[in-house]
């Protein structure tokens, strides 16, 4: 699959997340209070946006958050794309450390880019999730 991926404004991100992750909810949902403070990434499949990613940085530090491939695009290498997109991003500006709040069920996706798990775990919106780093 030929996919590229570009720099987006934030909103552009807000559908693709609302389909991907939260279908259930409603769309204001996934939208984030600090969106337009992030960089945001999105995937494009022949010229259509399949995938998104966000990412905030503080200091030398960045989260990624709402990481979402459409359902009919998953399982092609879409998510590793972005993913290994947004490592390169983070090492040329120069980022100590990367880190993000995986659903536990991604866990080992990300654990396959160097990610580590910590012992930090939670439960929001009906899902398991754990704090995951990665240093570079």
């Amino acid at each position: 699959m030929e996919a590229v991926v570009e720099q987006i404004f934030p909103s552009l991100t807000w559908r693709i997340r609302h389909i991907a992750m939260y279908p259930d909810q409603p769309y204001d949902f996934v939208k984030l209070e600090n969106d337009f403070e992030g960089t945001h990434f999105g995937l494009y499949l022949n010229h259509e946006l399949t995938g998104v990613v966000s990412l905030f940085v503080e200091g030398t530090v960045g989260q990624f958050r709402k990481l979402a491939i459409l359902p009919e695009a998953q399982g092609h290498g879409l998510g590793k794309q972005l993913m290994e997109y947004l490592i390169d991003y983070c090492q040329v500006q120069n980022l100590t450390k990367l880190w993000c709040n995986a659903r536990v069920n991604a866990k080992e996706f990300y654990l396959k880019f160097g990610f580590v798990a910590t012992d930090k775990t939670y439960t929001a919106a009906g899902y398991d999730f754990v704090i995951m780093e990665k240093e570079f």
